[in-house]
């Protein structure tokens, strides 16, 4: 895409023993955003997402890397939603990798992925079945993958604790949950124009850019889905366009643009020419690009099996933190 550049802050690495609650209850009948419109949306991003976007590719690559780290093999892998083509481009070179499930809502999107995947030159083994499915009413039997990989997806779900729940459910003992999910600080700059904008030209403010997770709830989420092991980490990439409405571009490209069920839909023009105004004069850079925030949240988990770590019984330890500072405490 034309002016588009990216750049990664500094990551974050978090351990979570959180008791915080979670804003996602797992409740089937709530209705958060609306998925037949989540649908259409990515139907139509089929047709326009470019073949390598450089953020869909460095936030797939980001996640996998910690799929490289696991000194054990994966033979059925299951992907789900979400930047389906970095992702399955990435499994098929992996080597341990025997069947390969993806999955999406869109079938458009799927045949997509299909199309891409077959025209590759790769002479492998992987038996491929891409699937029309939604990750909220997973199609899967129980105990059947060694691995789930969600990558960008799971964010766009009513019930994000029962998607998890279920992708838990699919994996055998051992096997291995990833994914990644945009964060609540992902485009903090046109939440801000976009506010302002509707304060000044409509006298008040309607959502305009989806709820998003907060880094303090993914650790209580995939605790609550009943993961072991669980592990969040997180990055913020800005990536730099050329103006506002290029940034808008690259959402309605990566099929990410607003699905709330209770939206307004009508955006009135004089609204979004102001938020492209305000948005350009409050964050431009001197080269004249403009910023974008995405902030994404990486979680790892397992399905509990008897060989895996366990903590220790409350009260077991043997040594107190009094006797670690009289001992360390004098060295520098």
């Amino acid at each position: 895409m034309r002016g588009l550049s990216l750049f990664r802050k500094k990551p974050m690495s978090l351990a979570f023993r959180s008791l915080c609650l979670s804003p996602f209850s797992s409740n089937s009948n709530l209705k958060i955003f609306d998925r037949q419109l989540k649908r259409k949306q990515r139907d139509r991003a089929a047709w326009l997402m470019p073949q390598n976007d450089p953020l869909l590719h460095t936030v797939a690559q980001n996640l996998l890397d910690r799929l490289h780290d696991c000194k054990r093999t994966f033979p059925t892998a299951l992907c789900l939603g979400g930047s389906l083509q970095p992702i399955t481009r990435s499994l098929r070179d992996h080597g341990s990798i025997e069947k390969l499930i993806v999955m999406d809502s869109s079938y458009d999107m799927l045949q997509a992925c299909k199309n891409a995947y077959h025209a590759s030159n790769n002479d492998d083994n992987v038996d491929a079945l891409f699937l029309v499915a939604d990750e909220e009413f997973l199609p899967i039997k129980e105990s059947s993958v060694d691995l789930v990989v969600s990558c960008l997806g799971l964010h766009w779900t009513n019930d994000l604790p029962g998607a998890m729940i279920q992708s838990r459910m699919a994996l055998k003992p051992d096997g291995l949950f990833l994914a990644a999910i945009f964060g609540g600080e992902t485009l903090k700059e046109l939440r801000i124009a976009c506010t302002l904008a509707q304060m000044e030209r409509e006298g008040g403010i309607s959502p305009r850019v989806s709820p998003l997770a907060q880094v303090r709830d993914a650790g209580n989420l995939l605790t609550r889905a009943g993961f072991t092991l669980p592990g969040v980490d997180v990055d913020e990439y800005v990536v730099k366009y050329g103006s506002a409405l290029e940034l808008i571009e690259h959402l309605r490209a990566m099929g990410e643009t607003n699905a709330l069920f209770e939206m307004n839909s009508i955006l009135k023009r004089d609204t979004a020419l102001a938020t492209a105004a305000i948005y350009d004069s409050m964050f431009s850079a001197e080269d004249g690009t403009v910023p974008a925030t995405f902030q994404v949240i990486y979680m790892t988990g397992w399905r509990e099996h008897p060989s895996q770590q366990k903590a220790k019984r409350r009260g077991s330890g043997t040594v107190s933190f009094q006797d670690i500072h009289k001992h360390f405490g004098g060295q520098s």
